[in-house]
């Protein structure tokens, strides 16, 4: 792997201290935190239907604001830790996604949790790039450091599947609000041992802030994302296509922007690196693949299956330990094999899971689903580790800030990208499959909102006389697999895609 010293650094790579190690542990917090967030919602989604009654918009956006506010804003963030100081910037962040969460918990209205949502994602975007920043200046020594980002990925990989685990928990006693307050002590801890354990950096070189670029780069990821979640509800329509067009062209714009500036938000110059780029591209590919599956199996164990939300969750808990582990196997693997060799296997093997996964019509209980699951997770789970380090690696270390916060930015689009493209997937077949069901003597809007979501159709299911009620139940649960088959496949089809591009693009890489 590269062996780049940090710039406060010796010659010789230190080795970690006591304080760092436990630094680590305040790091690993907020990563766990600020991923389960993204996933906590998952879990609740039917408690916040009966509650707020929101459309399906409105119940896309809450589910995926969050995560786009973060992807829209990492960059910038990043940028302003290298500037203001990586510590402050996190408790700042720390305090602000506390508030926020409060916001969430208690919001009257669906709009309203939209909106709470949106400024939570703007608080946990200054988290993760300060967290991998702050490990790259404490971990000077390449082992430790990879090691170091192994605990970090593998917070985050826990997170991202605790999240459904501890709602789950949560809903069976609370309400849906109380999935937000838990981050309200976590945040209030961070507060207390940060400014104890965690050493303040800022770039001494850092020159003006480029407003206009953050806000070019905030502007080109949302009209994108807008667009796409447009086409998921509504269809092709001309607006839809206007708004990722002009995203397009704000991002072009940004970019050639940033490669003129004397100090640009982001480097140019690094994605002319080849492996930077291939492993950025690897980084997109796992969380797209994989983040929009996990939000169907927790929709398929409680709205197929019937599962209350803990046991859903228990059910979904095996994947995160499979996803701790690979991503701290990634370090010493690494010894062995090359990165591209480790992400070509890791892709192949997660296409076989997503295989397994397009059988699920065929059978009747969740052992297949789990069987699939435990395969997939088993390939992505390497990925975040192996392509951090090379993503670090490959940029000097006074960009550190910026570097991390690309491969952030990577991460979380990919994951958004993932819920709105293949969240448009599942609701198109869904929708097509129900279009072909013999609805006939429901009234008009019932139609609709069977037609709309599983959750609409169950809802309705309910109003009606038992008999006609346990059809409807039965043909859309039938629409909803078939949907969820369809975007299984999917996935594996860009599963091999993944792993020829792996193959290909980063031979030689971290050698």
């Amino acid at each position: 792997m590269s062996h780049h010293t940090s710039d406060d650094a010796a010659p010789v790579a230190q080795k970690a201290d006591r304080r760092a190690w436990i630094g680590l542990a305040a790091l690993a917090l907020p990563a766990f935190i600020y991923s389960m967030d993204l996933t906590v919602l998952h879990l609740a989604v039917p408690q916040i239907t009966q509650a707020l009654k929101p459309t399906s918009g409105q119940l896309l956006w809450m589910v995926d604001i969050y995560g786009f506010m973060i992807a829209g804003a990492l960059v910038t963030m990043g940028t302003l830790g290298d500037r203001i100081g990586r510590r402050l910037l996190l408790l700042i962040g720390a305090a602000a996604f506390g508030v926020t969460s409060l916001m969430a918990a208690f919001a009257p209205t669906a709009d309203m949790l939209v909106v709470a949502r949106a400024l939570q994602g703007l608080a946990g975007a200054t988290l993760a790039p300060s967290t991998l920043s702050l490990i790259r200046n404490m971990f000077h020594d390449d082992d430790e450091r990879r090691f170091a980002i192994g605990v970090w990925v593998a917070a985050f990989s826990v997170g991202a599947v605790a999240g459904p685990l501890v709602g789950g928990a949560i809903l069976s006693q609370f309400w849906w609000g109380a999935v937000f307050l838990i981050n309200v002590p976590i945040m209030l801890l961070l507060l207390a041992v940060g400014p104890v354990l965690l050493p303040e950096f800022r770039d001494p070189h850092a020159g003006r802030m480029d407003i206009l670029g953050a806000a070019q780069s905030l502007a080109a990821v949302l009209l994108l994302i807008y667009g796409m979640k447009r086409i998921a509800e509504a269809g092709p329509q001309a607006l839809n296509f206007i708004a990722i067009l002009a995203g397009l062209l704000v991002g072009a714009a940004f970019f050639r922007r940033q490669a003129r500036l004397a100090d640009p938000l982001i480097d140019v110059t690094l994605f002319r690196k080849r492996t930077f780029s291939a492993a950025l591209g690897a980084n997109i590919a796992g969380p797209f693949i994989v983040v929009g599956v996990f939000l169907f199996l927790a929709q398929y164990l409680q709205l197929v299956l019937g599962m209350g939300p803990l046991e859903a969750g228990l059910w979904l808990a095996p994947s995160g330990i499979v996803f701790a582990v690979g991503s701290l196997a990634a370090a010493p693997l690494v010894r062995v094999f090359s990165p591209a060799r480790i992400l070509t296997a890791g892709f192949l093997l997660s296409a076989v899971g997503f295989l397994i996964l397009t059988w699920i019509g065929s059978v009747e209980g969740p052992e297949l689903a789990l069987v699939a699951m435990l395969v997939f997770s088993a390939g992505i789970a390497p990925l975040g580790t192996v392509t951090t380090d090379l993503i670090l690696g490959a940029a000097p270390p006074e960009r550190a800030g910026a570097a991390s916060a690309i491969s952030e930015t990577s991460f979380e689009f990919g994951g958004a990208l993932g819920i709105a493209v293949l969240g448009s997937v599942v609701t198109a077949a869904y929708r097509t499959a129900m279009d072909r069901a013999d609805l006939d003597g429901l009234p008009a809007h019932a139609i609709a909102e069977a037609k709309d979501t599983l959750g609409g159709a169950i809802a309705v299911a309910e109003t009606l006389a038992a008999e006609r009620g346990a059809v409807l139940l039965e043909t859309a649960r039938e629409a909803f697999v078939h949907a969820f088959a369809v975007s299984a496949g999917i996935s594996a089809l860009l599963s091999l895609a993944a792993a020829f591009m792996a193959a290909a693009f980063l031979r030689g890489a971290g050698r």
